[in-house]
């Protein structure tokens, strides 16, 4: 179960990879791993092989910021490691886990050892992010990871824009991308795109989406919209909601279209209100093979989704579980505790920003290499850099069934 940052509101979302899937390429002789092209060897039976970690993080670092790594190419990792407290303690935990990536790549003797990662402390403020990009500027750095929320990124990516630095941020805002800031984070289009192609596939034909009246949930109907069009549908019912209590009054105007099969598909993102709306559905005598409910990223492992009986045979677009799975024994030996479920997107980010054609590049991490159409495969799975700087996800589709979800179609974009 993957948390995800919505312009500084919590909420849960998924990402979670591919087993053993570091970052490479997805084409022969770009960015490979194990026997392929750039030579990175095998990997490590167990990362504690490695010659050395830094300690967890505890509290803010000095003013000059903690690093770790030791290559040539300067890169920053801003996060929130002081303010509010569940905030902070996020952070550390994501600064952790670029310490684990970085050990991997110690570890390995044909990994060259590329970067020097210095952390940066932004606060829970934009101006903190703004303050740390503009120290990570005037440290070299060539790129900056990070921050979190989307007012941060924002912020930070102002900053990096101006200097020329491109900027990977963890926010999940689609609006903030593009000229020279990337989000390394499942987003809206994606999730759509992969749900849409999906229910076309199956011959469902009339669709329809209920969202929240949320910024995020503008994002999504946006993309929802958009994303119908380019997989073949009519223009789609969007209905807007400011409550789950609203879900009954929602069903009962779409009724009469679902009985005379003009609404066969329903989009329910929002994890909250989704077991509201299947109840409703349920009541009003709807059943799944009348209309197939499709959730969102953010229903992978929430534990009331899975128990709700109205969302059996519901499905979702996720990423594969595997890759946090992976990572998180030789987290917990390290760090005494269990990864944060965005770990993967840090340790991610880290192992990119280490790849020898893009760190070592003239100039480094240039647009043209970052958005190149093959991709990378990282912890969570295959993604590449859109022009528009949005990451695209190859996601599987799970479908809910028996108090738990099974994947019934494999990862694509």
């Amino acid at each position: 179960m993957r948390w995800r940052y919505d312009w500084g509101n919590w909420g849960r979302g998924a990402l979670a990879f591919a087993l053993g899937a570091l970052l490479t390429s997805c084409s022969p002789g770009t960015f490979q791993i194990g026997s392929r092209t750039i030579g990175w060897g095998n990997p490590p039976a167990n990362v504690a092989t490695a010659p050395s970690i830094p300690g967890p993080i505890q509290q803010m670092p000095q003013s000059g910021g903690e690093s770790f790594g030791r290559g040539p190419v300067r890169v920053a990792l801003l996060l929130p490691l002081s303010g509010d407290p569940s905030l902070a303690e996020l952070g550390k935990s994501l600064a952790n886990a670029s310490k684990l990536a970085m050990a991997f790549i110690e570890a390995n003797p044909n990994i060259a050892e590329n970067t020097k990662i210095t952390l940066r402390d932004t606060g829970d403020s934009a101006a903190g992010a703004a303050a740390a990009a503009n120290a990570a500027v005037q440290g070299g750095a060539k790129l900056i990871l990070g921050p979190l929320k989307g007012d941060q990124v924002a912020a930070a990516g102002g900053v990096a824009r101006s200097a020329g630095v491109p900027l990977i941020g963890f926010a999940n805002n689609p609006a903030l991308a593009g000229q020279g800031v990337y989000l390394l984070s499942v987003l809206p289009d994606a999730e759509m795109k992969r749900g849409l192609t999906y229910v076309m596939a199956q011959g469902r034909r009339g669709i329809a989406g209920a969202f929240p009246a949320t910024p995020y949930g503008e994002a999504l109907a946006t993309a929802f919209r958009q994303q119908a069009v380019a997989a073949g549908f009519n223009a789609p019912a969007v209905y807007t909601f400011s409550a789950a209590s609203e879900a009954a009054q929602i069903v009962a105007q779409a009724k009469q279209q679902i009985d005379r099969g003009m609404i066969d598909t329903l989009f329910l993102p929002e994890r909250t209100s989704a077991p509201a709306f299947a109840t409703a559905l349920a009541s009003a005598g709807v059943t799944g093979d009348a209309v197939q409910i499709v959730g969102s990223a953010d229903w992978a492992g929430d534990p009331t989704i899975l128990g709700t009986p109205g969302l059996v045979g519901a499905i979702y677009p996720a990423v594969d579980e595997a890759g946090f799975t992976a990572i998180s024994g030789e987290y917990q030996n390290r760090f005494g505790t269990r990864p944060h479920p965005m770990a993967t997107i840090v340790y991610t980010a880290t192992i990119l920003a280490n790849v020898n054609t893009l760190s070592m590049a003239t100039p480094p991490y240039n647009p043209g290499l970052l958005t190149s159409a093959s991709g990378f495969n990282g912890r969570d799975g295959q993604f590449r850099f859109l022009a528009n700087g949005r990451a695209e996800y190859a996601l599987v589709v799970k479908k809910i069934g028996g108090g738990g979800a099974t994947t019934v179609d494999g990862a694509k974009f």
